[in-house]
C-alpha cells in the first residue's frame, strides 16, 4: 500500500528571518512530538492510543519551501517509502509555536501509529515535517521465534532500575514464556493487521483481560503492550521504553510471565502490528 499525501497549514505570516532550522530546534520539534504520541490523546473526539517514538531520519528533511514532488524526492535520497505524509506549516516562530499548530490542524497525522520515522526542516516561518514507514526488511523470522526475542530483550531491560515516565523501578526478575499468553498476543496482533485497526480493545471491544479470560488463563494480573511499524524487537523495546504506560508494563514487577508475537499484512496501513501479553501467577 502506498499512500503520499502533502498538508499544509498557513497561519498569520509576520516578518521572517529567512534562517534555515538550527539542529537543536528540529530535535526539539521532534522531542515535542513524541512526548506528544507518548500519551493518551484526543484528536477528532477520539482518543489516540500511547505511540512509540518517530526516529529521525536525515533522507526525510526536505527543503521547507515548495511542495516539490515528494515521491521523487524520497527516490532520489534512496528511502524505500511505503506510506509517507508531509506536512506544511507557514507561520510559526518556533518549535513550540509549530507543535501548537500540529496539535490544533494535523492530530491525526502525528497520532497516527502507522509512522516510524521523521524529517523536520525549517527556512524562516516555513516548515515541513515529514513522517513515513519504510518498507519491512526481509530479516524476520516466524512470529514467535520474534516474540521470543522481544522477551529477550525485556529481561534484559527488567536487569536494571529504570524511570518511566519519572516514576523510579527497581530491577525485576526476568519473565518466563508463556505459550497460552503467547497465542494470545498472536491473536490479538493478527485481528490488528487484518483488520487494519490499533487498538488493545479487540473488534468486539473486549479488554486484554477479557481476552485472557476468555481463554482460560488465570493468572493475575494481566497486562499488554502493542506497537506498530517496526520491524526489529529492539526497536519494538525501545519504543515501548520511550512510553509511560509502556515503561511501566516492561519493569512491573507483578509480571512474572509473558507471550509475544508479531503479524504482518501488506495491505494494512502499519504493515507489522506486535503484542506482548504478560502475566502473573
Amino acid at each position: 500500500m502506498r499512500q503520499l499525501s502533502f498538508l499544509a497549514l498557513s497561519l498569520a505570516l509576520l516578518c521572517g528571518s529567512g534562517v534555515v532550522l538550527a539542529a537543536g530546534e528540529q530535535t526539539q520539534l521532534i522531542e515535542s512530538i513524541n512526548a506528544y504520541r507518548s500519551q493518551v490523546q484526543r484528536c477528532d473526539d477520539r482518543a489516540s492510543e500511547e505511540l512509540t517514538p518517530l526516529q529521525p531520519d536525515a533522507r526525510l528533511v526536505l527543503p521547507a519551501t515548495g511542495a516539490g514532488d515528494l515521491q521523487g524526492a524520497l527516490a532520489r535520497a534512496g528511502y524505500p517509502m511505503v506510506n509517507v505524509q508531509a506536512v506544511s506549516l507557514s507561520g510559526p516562530r518556533d518549535p513550540q509555536a509549530a507543535m501548537q499548530a500540529l496539535k490544533t490542524s494535523f492530530c491525526r497525522v502525528v497520532l497516527d501509529p502507522q509512522y516510524s520515522e521523521i524529517g523536520v526542516s525549517r527556512e524562516g516561518r516555513d516548515w515541513r515535517i515529514v513522517v513515513a514507514r519504510p518498507l519491512l526488511g526481509g530479516h524476520l523470522k516466524d512470529s514467535q521465534s520474534e516474540g521470543q526475542g522481544l522477551l529477550a530483550e525485556i529481561n534484559r531491560v527488567r536487569a536494571s532500575a529504570r524511570q518511566c515516565g519519572g516514576k523510579p523501578f527497581a530491577a525485576a526478575p526476568p519473565l518466563s514464556w508463556n505459550t497460552a499468553l503467547a497465542s494470545l498476543a498472536e491473536i490479538h496482533g493478527r485481528a490488528m493487521a487484518n483488520g487494519n485497526f490499533f487498538s488493545h480493545l479487540d473488534a468486539d471491544g473486549r479488554t486484554p483481560g477479557d481476552r485472557a479470560e476468555l481463554a482460560g488463563y488465570t493468572g493475575s494480573p494481566v497486562g499488554q503492550n502493542i506497537a506498530a511499524a517496526l520491524d526489529r524487537p529492539s526497536l519494538v523495546v525501545d519504543g515501548w521504553l520511550a512510553s509511560p504506560g509502556h515503561c511501566a508494563n516492561l519493569m512491573n514487577p507483578q509480571f512474572s510471565e509473558m507471550g509475544a508475537a508479531y503479524a504482518v499484512d501488506p495491505r494494512s496501513d502499519a504493515g507489522i502490528y506486535w503484542v506482548g501479553m504478560f502475566g502473573g501467577q
